[in-house]
């Protein structure tokens, strides 16, 4: 049997948090049904070479909470078998998780996962190894399990054929950019609420041009930092062009 072409491994002191939400769905019948990708986990504190199984020290020059040891990090590591791939700690520091980055993950064979606790990892076994630190948002928490799940599954789902739909991919938030627009269905008339009646005109041409009107006004509103960055693209450099489209959009 053919090895998956998607590999993630995840080292942490709880693979009993695995596979969570990546074993559902359409995520995870692509796993355990149709070999699409595959999930390992590795139990980090299998490698502790103290007799009482320490993973962590206090943190060099003072301060609460401990530290996951270099070297346990790194025996765990080393351990991996299998092609080089890229090497993901999750952590609050670290660069933004963007779809940009995820696409280029998903390309590879695999990722490799290290889910940090208390206050963090030994920087130096992340510098040697090379880990990228990843950020899914600007909030702390406990651990990097759930932030790990994050991460495989956005790079799972890029995996052909795992979602079906291939067209359904390239209209999604982010893609180009933008955000997506707001999506209605059935029944017409919600609690007083109706869908917007250009989506039910059949007219395809107004439809598409709401919308990329609707993507257009829900990045101005929700992510000024996209819109910025779009309307410099669009524009080509010229202010001029960004003020038309941007008060387009305001509808002015």
């Amino acid at each position: 049997m053919t090895a998956p072409p998607f590999t993630a491994t995840v080292l942490t002191m709880f693979p009993e948090a695995f596979p969570g939400p990546l074993g559902v769905s359409l995520i995870g019948t692509a796993w355990r049904e149709r070999g699409l990708w595959s999930l390992e986990t590795l139990d980090i504190r299998g490698f502790s070479e103290d007799r009482r199984g320490f993973l962590d020290d206090t943190p060099a020059g003072g301060g609460p909470g401990a530290v996951l040891k270099a070297d346990v990090v790194a025996r765990a590591l080393d351990s991996v078998s299998g092609p080089a791939r890229p090497l993901l700690y999750m952590s609050a520091r670290g660069r933004p998780l963007t779809q940009a980055r995820v696409k280029e993950w998903a390309k590879a064979d695999g990722i490799t996962v290290l889910c940090g606790r208390f206050e963090g990892v030994d920087q130096r076994v992340l510098d040697a190894r090379g880990f990228e630190e990843v950020s899914v948002g600007d909030a702390v928490l406990a651990g990097g399990e759930a932030a790990a799940m994050v991460v495989i599954e956005a790079c799972v789902r890029l995996i052909p054929g795992v979602l079906g739909q291939a067209e359904s991919l390239s209209s999604e938030s982010f893609e180009d950019g933008l955000l997506e627009h707001p999506q209605y269905t059935r029944p017409r008339t919600f609690e007083g609420l109706e869908i917007p009646e250009v989506l039910l005109s059949g007219d395809h041409k107004k439809v598409a041009q709401w919308r990329e009107e609707q993507r257009e006004k829900t990045t101005r509103e929700r992510r000024p930092d996209l819109w910025a960055a779009h309307l410099q693209k669009t524009a080509g450099h010229d202010p001029a062009k960004s003020q038309v489209k941007s008060a387009k959009a305001r509808g002015e």
